[in-house]
């Protein structure tokens, strides 16, 4: 089922795109795209027919209830919202599930409804579990269909080749069809992976802000950050050979950080606190 009509002709739309499953370690990613849609009131637009892409006793649908009353049934899919921002920019958030089934036609028909939208740009984020500390800055890898993308962006390249979740596909399919594609994927400690990740959510935001040129409101995600870190160090204090764990990524991690990427971190992060200071400011 796709409902177009309510939707005016975009002015040069963004795509950002995130699946629950496989690819979302932490809640991380449709994190980012559950803050988006509700920090930007994005209005609904389109989303697939779950009967030709989803297993339901994999992936169930959820009955609501009010004073014992059934008030209905949500039935697991992938949709689609649009958001014009202050600036003029639109952008068309993409709220999915990993399917369990037809991934090819599944990626076709998503394709399909960029093209027919005029969507040349997609962000596609994914969350991954990882040895990294919680204590340290999230690492965030990328990798762009355009050379060069990802080092503009101060991005560590993902080096990863193995078995791929939908985002790969999904990757494959709208390079296939020339669009410009930038997935970004966070490191979720794997010792601490129940969601939500509030932490890596807020990091793969900050890159989205930095792909957008927009600033996002971050509401109370910087004090969920703050939080979940704060959470996890009490956690780890009550066992040391967990303690013993942690302070080794941190060793192993302040290792190999060279002193300019720190320097780079450390500029972006001022860059983005004059453009809170000051929305209308441009990147440097």
């Amino acid at each position: 089922m796709v409902e177009l009509e309510s939707v005016p002709e975009l002015v040069d739309p963004v795509l950002v795109a995130a699946f629950e499953g496989w690819n979302d370690a932490g809640e991380a990613a449709s994190g980012v795209i559950a803050h988006l849609e509700s920090t930007w009131e994005a209005v609904p637009i389109a989303e697939l027919d779950p009967d030709d892409y989803y297993d339901f006793q994999v992936t169930r649908p959820i009955v609501e209830m009010a004073d014992g009353e059934t008030r209905g049934i949500t039935w697991p899919t992938t949709r689609v919202s649009w958001a014009r921002l202050p600036s003029g920019k639109d952008v068309v958030l993409l709220h999915g599930i990993e399917p369990n089934m037809r991934w090819r036609s599944f990626c076709r028909e998503l394709v399909g409804l960029m093209l027919e939208l005029e969507i040349r740009n997609v962000v596609l984020l994914g969350a991954l579990l990882a040895d990294a500390p919680h204590t340290r800055p999230v690492p965030v890898t990328g990798a762009a269909s355009e050379a060069g993308l990802v080092s503009t962006l101060h991005l560590e390249p993902a080096r990863y080749e193995g078995p791929t979740g939908i985002l790969g596909v999904l990757q494959d399919a709208c390079a296939k069809a020339d669009l410009d594609t930038v997935s970004l994927w966070a490191a979720v400690p794997h010792y601490v992976a129940q969601p939500p990740s509030p932490k890596a959510t807020l990091a793969l935001l900050r890159r989205v802000e930095d792909l957008l040129d927009v600033t996002v409101p971050l509401g109370e995600l910087p004090e969920e950050a703050r939080a979940w870190e704060h959470g996890v160090n009490e956690l780890a204090e009550e066992d040391s050979e967990v303690a013993e764990y942690v302070r080794t990524l941190e060793e192993q991690k302040d290792a190999t950080e060279l002193p300019e990427a720190s320097g780079d971190a450390i500029a972006r992060e001022f860059e983005r606190y004059l453009r809170r200071r000051d929305p209308g400011r441009g990147p440097a």
